[in-house]
């Protein structure tokens, strides 16, 4: 048996934990998500341990299971996975230009323990014109994706810059996790 199991079925994620060397197997939460607070960075853990609490019920009490979610926040604005290439457009159009900020919330439960922490990073976007933005959404890569953009694909030739952790924008902030692991006795 895996001694960790991560409650995502997305694919970066899945390759951003494979860095770390550990030993998991994917469990995807299928817990419809409640947000009850209002604040970006209690939003992602709330909805990071719904996921983390909602895997773990089918696991053995060894093995510790790691949720995480990511949103994408303009002008106080949360913007998620775009309905469709309108959407998208609207998302883009208001992020070109501009600074807007990406948090991840991770949660880790492992026996009685639940720890939860966030990352934040600070994501500076080039211009971009009508055009640009209508072909990089015919590519279909922002349609899964919080913010309806992968700074990991096409999009990094819009990416002026960045505050923070490159990682925490893909999606899971590998490090920070990593340090909470060994804070928990759950890694070397």
């Amino acid at each position: 048996m895996n001694k960790f199991v991560l409650a995502s079925a997305s694919p970066r994620r899945k390759e951003l934990l494979e860095q770390l060397g550990l030993s998991f197997m994917v469990c995807k939460s299928s817990v419809e998500e409640k947000i009850t607070k209002s604040d970006p960075a209690q939003i992602v853990m709330e909805l990071s341990e719904q996921k983390a609490k909602d895997v773990k019920k089918d696991v053995g009490p060894n093995v510790a299971v790691i949720g995480a979610d990511t949103i994408v926040v303009f002008k106080d604005q949360i913007l998620g996975k775009p309905a469709d290439g309108e959407d998208a457009y609207r998302m883009l159009s208001e992020l070109q230009g501009n600074t807007h900020k990406v948090y991840t919330g991770v949660t880790i439960c492992h026996g009685s323990r639940v720890r939860s922490f966030f990352e934040s990073t600070k994501v500076h976007v080039y211009e971009m014109s009508e055009r640009q933005i209508r072909r990089y959404i015919e590519t279909g890569e922002p349609m899964d994706k919080a913010g309806a953009y992968g700074i990991q694909g096409r999009f990094a030739a819009y990416i002026k810059g960045i505050e923070g952790d490159y990682n925490n924008v893909v999606g899971l902030p590998i490090g920070r996790l990593y340090q909470e692991l060994i804070h928990l006795s759950l890694a070397e």
